[in-house]
């Protein structure tokens, strides 16, 4: 099968070379040419893996990051010369899967790309029983981030998906921040202490978009639990 490559860079020179890479290595690609509607192509080619820069016109890569992942869990990997690290965590947040730093050698870039696609579709990827993580009539499905409750779901992003998980795994328990920062910011060096309240309170609002209120709880000097209201 010939995996697809989305390359959604404004420079031209370098998506260009990226697509002769990406071909010579036996993939098809495409490069983005309407910035203004990035979904609108990403929907007509259908692509296995997104290579996105974060500084694009109109709207940035973490804009259409998370409108890639409303519809669809297709690897995502940032190319971007903002290396900073808060760069980097509101990426993975948007819902990519990998960030690589800009100048980049470009056998990295297809290193990373063979190395998701083979997670995703090939060697790696799951051949059984899709996994799902249920507390009642609240479903998770970790391998696509969609979170589901009586006949209404939505997409969560990458780190909103990894703590819900184990505040669903660990139900009716309280799950310590400090547990939950470890989990989910192994990888990253730079963390601001309020990044933690800020995405649980993020899904705190995704629950209220499925019917559910006050579904975790704070508990002072402990951490969070899920909280069955439902």
């Amino acid at each position: 099968m010939e995996y697809k490559i989305y390359i959604v860079e404004d420079d031209l020179s370098i998506s260009n070379i990226l697509k002769e890479y990406i071909v010579k290595y036996g993939f098809e690609a495409k490069t983005a040419e309407n910035f203004e509607n990035i979904i609108r192509d990403f929907e007509e080619y259908k692509p296995d893996l997104v290579l996105l820069d974060i500084n694009l016109p109109k709207f940035d890569g973490f804009y259409w990051c998370r409108k890639i992942r409303q519809q669809s869990k297709v690897p995502i990997i940032f190319i971007s010369a903002r290396d900073s690290g808060m760069d980097q965590i509101m990426a993975l947040e948007s819902g990519a899967d990998d960030y690589i730093t800009k100048p980049f050698y470009y056998e990295v870039v297809i290193a990373k790309i063979k190395s998701h696609i083979r997670r995703a579709f090939g060697d790696y990827a799951s051949s059984i029983q899709e996994k799902i993580v249920e507390v009642d009539k609240l479903k998770f499905y970790p391998e696509r981030w969609e979170l589901e409750f009586n006949d209404k779901s939505i997409i969560l992003t990458k780190r909103e998906g990894i703590l819900l998980e184990y505040l669903m795994k660990k139900y009716p328990k309280v799950v310590s921040r400090d547990f939950l920062l470890e989990k989910i910011w192994d990888d990253i060096e730079f963390v601001e202490e309020n990044t933690l309240s800020v995405n649980i309170s993020r899904i705190r609002k995704r629950l209220q978009l499925l019917g559910i209120d006050n579904g975790i709880e704070t508990i002072r000097g402990a951490g969070y639990k899920l909280n069955k209201t439902w």
